[in-house]
């Protein structure tokens, strides 16, 4: 039951601050610079199966182990490590593989998934201990 709920908090907090970020950010950052390559409206299927692979993931590597701790800084740290790893894997290899792949889209990119990773992780921890108590997992 702690993987259900901490695997929903997280992808529920996920979901919300990534969806404002992409709505802010499409026509700002990445239409401007990515233009024809990106799609006019999402493929939802893979995006789903995006987020339900990368949460699970959150939650084993940075929201369960920060639960075992106790502490928050575990998510927060789990998680932006995680971040990194992830969207660094996606912007450099379209930076080594693709043409007209922007340096500063790789950039801001990375640093977004750091961020959204480690607060979706800290959130998801928190709110399964707000709702679980402190127990051991």
């Amino acid at each position: 039951m702690r993987y259900l709920v901490s695997y929903l908090a997280t992808g529920l907090v996920m979901l919300a601050i990534d969806a404002v970020w992409l709505g802010l950010m499409t026509s700002r950052l990445y239409r401007p610079r990515l233009g024809d390559m990106l799609a006019e409206t999402p493929n939802l299927a893979p995006a789903v199966l995006f987020y339900l692979i990368y949460v699970g993931g959150i939650v084993v590597f940075a929201v369960q182990p920060a639960l075992a701790s106790g502490r928050w800084t575990t998510a927060l740290l789990f998680g932006a490590l995680l971040g990194l790893v992830a969207y660094s894997t996606y912007d450099l290899t379209n930076q080594a593989t693709l043409r007209q792949w922007s340096t500063l889209v790789t950039a801001a990119d990375m640093i977004w998934g750091t961020v959204l990773t480690g607060v979706s992780a800290t959130a998801g921890m928190l709110i399964t201990q707000a709702l679980m108590g402190r127990q051991a997992p």
